[in-house]
């Protein structure tokens, strides 16, 4: 074993070591949220990640950037065996390592290696697509305030990492083939002429070049993602399958308010004692008092703005953005998650929270509750559920709606109803 393959051994073990503390971190963070079931329904479950997540059933909605985004799913995904064979040769010392599945009548390899190269292509020219989309197009749902700063760049960076990595990949072909490679390369073979006269020597050191640049670009893209907001490549399947199966429009009951209202109702009835440490709360405030499938709704977003251009209160220039809901919980979670580790394993106190912090009154407020953003979101991430806790935290613990459900709340308490006058007259305009 010589020493570049310790070199790379020792990347990859560092590389895949950094990779799992981070993703046990999110794990973490996640698990912050309060319990709630998503057990049932298996096979449901399980139908609706095949179509949702893998076959992205969703996201056909758009057709355009669906097509881009499948260019770049599926190549990703199948180059991944490439990826495979590098990690092999680097750990190993061996070349193209898979070549023996080139046999004397058919060349099966030679059809992989010419699959590989078309789908990098298609990766490339996707990431081009998108990256033209939110530089030059300007289309209006990638340029919204939310996304200035970091979010913009980040999005570019992955982009950019993607073309980059797809981009050694051909020039480390196309140097092969001027080494005398008879491999079937369909894009390379396009640029190698560029090579055409450089000394064996310098094609050998590009071929080496290039192949410790993909894969280290591999690596360092593993490793990115998952402090990125392209983290959804992982936790896609996991977040449709949880997903809620309840019909839209459908809204959960506390528990605690639904108790009470059997006390009334049954005065034989005796509401569970809460769990010692436990306080009756109603809503959510901050990231603790959401579920931890909210939480993973947040890691999950993409940032890909389908849920605020279909929002009916965006469009007509309320402060609401669903997408901008669903970033400022994950940069919530995340800060706690920062704060957990300064204090080696607890949180310490902030004087922060979710709300009022990061999402404004006013933003909650102007929520119609229609579902636009929950049907168009194409992981089944559901950022009306975030608002409702929210909003529900700021009646009943603040009582702090606006005056017009106020005076709503105040004529069902006293009237039955949301108008000002009393159940006997509500039938005293059919005599007019």
């Amino acid at each position: 074993m010589g020493i570049a393959n310790i070199v790379f051994i020792v990347l990859f073990l560092a590389g895949s070591a950094l990779f799992f503390v981070n993703a046990r971190k999110i794990r973490r963070n996640i698990l912050l949220g309060k319990d709630t079931n998503r057990s049932d329904n298996k096979a449901t479950r399980f139908k609706l990640m095949t179509l949702v997540a893998l076959g992205q059933k969703k996201m056909f909605s758009r057709p355009i950037p669906a097509l881009l985004h499948l260019f770049v799913y599926v190549g990703f995904v199948l180059i991944n065996i490439e990826v495979l064979e590098m990690i092999i040769d680097g750990a190993a010392g061996t070349h193209r390592v898979f070549s023996f599945l080139n046999f004397e009548n058919f060349k099966l390899y030679d059809l992989m290696i010419g699959v590989f190269e078309i789908l990098a292509f298609l990766v490339t020219f996707g990431c081009l697509a998108f990256l033209i989309r939110r530089n030059i197009l300007n289309v209006k749902r990638l340029v919204m305030k939310e996304l200035n700063g970091w979010p913009k760049t980040d999005a570019n960076l992955i982009l950019i990492s993607e073309i980059l990595i797809m981009g050694s990949l051909f020039i480390m072909n196309a140097a092969e083939k001027n080494l005398g490679s008879t491999y079937w390369f369909p894009v390379s073979g396009f640029i190698a002429p560029i090579f055409s006269g450089t000394s064996e020597s310098t094609l050998h050191f590009t071929v080496e070049f290039c192949w410790w640049f993909h894969i280290v670009g591999v690596l360092g893209f593993l490793n990115y993602l998952v402090i990125s907001k392209h983290l959804h490549i992982a936790l896609a399947f996991p977040n449709v399958f949880f997903a809620n199966l309840n019909p839209k429009g459908k809204l959960s009951n506390l528990q605690n308010v639904t108790n009470e209202v059997k006390a009334m109702l049954d005065t034989s009835f005796v509401p569970p004692a809460p769990k010692e440490g436990e306080v009756n709360s109603f809503g959510a405030k901050d990231v603790f008092d959401l579920s931890w499938k909210q939480l993973l709704d947040a890691y999950t977003c993409t940032e890909c703005g389908r849920c605020t251009s279909s929002c009916p209160a965006n469009k007509t220039g309320k402060l609401l953005s669903p997408r901008k809901i669903m970033m400022d919980t994950r940069d919530r979670l995340e800060e706690v998650g920062k704060n957990i580790d300064k204090n080696k394993g607890s949180f310490d106190e902030d004087g922060k929270s979710l709300l009022g912090n990061y999402i404004t009154n006013e933003e909650l407020w102007a929520c119609t509750s229609c579902n636009a953003c929950v049907q168009e979101c194409p992981v089944n991430i559901d950022p009306l559920s975030i608002i409702i806790d929210l909003r529900r935290y700021m009646v009943m613990e603040q009582s702090a709606a606006p005056n017009e459900l106020n005076l709503m709340f105040s004529n069902i308490e006293n009237n039955g109803a949301p108008w000002q006058f009393s159940p006997a007259d509500r039938l005293n305009w059919a005599n007019e």
